[in-house]
């Protein structure tokens, strides 16, 4: 009996160790391809996470939505089916956080500096905040990159817009947008567009230069205007549940490990969208337009009242945080 007893001691005892010592898996879905900044900042948070936390920690990307699409991430994510996402922000207004659509507002970022600012400072924390009660922690900001205008007539001055059907995504803001310009927006998937450009579906739309050279828009479109007039980005989450049961010092060489994953990503972001706008220009396929200021000054003032439009839907508070910042950051310049 005392032998018995021994045997089953040792026994719950080399197993108790083995789980121990079994890593905590993450597994880091997400809907772009392995090659994207995202993809890229996925892998580079794989490689610090696990070597900050000496292999404690087990972190499996799967790109390209091998486990979920687009609609069906963020559910698997509250479920607790994954870990980790990096959804567009975009994503977060059928949630119910209708605030983070004040990024799709045209203009309110006017530059990277306010972005930063925005996305690092208390702002963007209390932003992240309402995403708690939802289940969800957020840990980063990462970056696509300011938008720009395409399509098969010169757009230089809000005028030109008038007729012209512009492609957005599912938004209620970005709807606001093409209206005060006199356009007519169009919801179309993304996957759509290129086909929608090429049979006259659409005259035109916005977006990254990246997303408009990986995707060939600039091939099946005369004019891409520089006006860098909104932006897209991402927010990478975590299930709340999975993240708060964590140990303390695992949680915080993961902070780490994103800080850096962060900086990566979001700098990656920038280098493509400079080297797509290079080779949209290369292809001599497309006409590259440059604003003046007074233009560019004609724009800010035609897609201001948006920013009213939607004070009811995002909240007028927010609106009014985001425009301090970005005053506060274009005063340090």
């Amino acid at each position: 009996m005392k032998l018995k007893s021994i045997i089953f001691a040792f026994a719950t005892f080399s197993a108790a160790g083995a789980y121990a010592q079994a890593p905590i898996v993450i597994k880091f879905s997400h809907v772009t391809t392995a090659d994207t900044p995202k993809g890229k900042g996925a892998e580079k948070f794989k490689e610090l996470a696990e070597a900050a936390t000496k292999g404690r920690v087990k972190v499996e990307v799967y790109p390209n939505s091998q486990l979920y699409k687009d609609k069906e991430e963020l559910e698997a994510l509250q479920m607790g089916a994954v870990q980790m996402l990096a959804p567009s922000l975009s994503k977060f207004g059928p949630l119910g956080v209708k605030e983070f659509e004040v990024y799709d507002i045209p203009y309110i970022l006017p530059s990277k500096a306010a972005l930063q600012r925005v996305n690092e400072g208390p702002v963007g924390k209390s932003l992240f905040k309402k995403l708690e009660p939802k289940g969800i922690v957020g840990l980063a900001y990462w970056d696509n990159g300011f938008k720009d205008m395409t399509s098969n007539k010169p757009l230089r001055v809000p005028a030109d817009f008038r007729g012209q059907k512009l492609r957005i995504q599912s938004s209620k803001v970005l709807d606001a947008q093409m209206r005060a310009l006199g356009a007519n927006p169009q919801v179309l998937a993304f996957s759509e567009v290129y086909q929608g450009m090429q049979t006259g579906v659409v005259d035109g739309g916005e977006n990254t230069p990246s997303n408009i050279y990986t995707q060939k828009m600039h091939e099946v479109q005369k004019y891409l205007t520089v006006s860098d007039h909104g932006y897209i980005g991402y927010a990478v989450i975590v299930n709340k549940k999975f993240w708060d049961a964590l140990p303390g010092d695992i949680r915080t060489a993961l902070e780490g490990a994103m800080a850096q994953a962060t900086t990566y990503a979001n700098h990656i972001a920038q280098q493509e969208n400079d080297a797509a706008l290079d080779g949209i220009r290369k292809s001599g396929k497309t006409e590259i337009i440059t604003l003046t200021p007074q233009q560019k000054a004609e724009w800010r003032k035609a897609l201001l009242p948006v920013q009213g439009a939607v004070a009811g839907r995002v909240g007028k508070d927010l609106i009014d945080a985001f425009n301090r910042e970005a005053a506060a950051a274009e005063a340090v310049k």
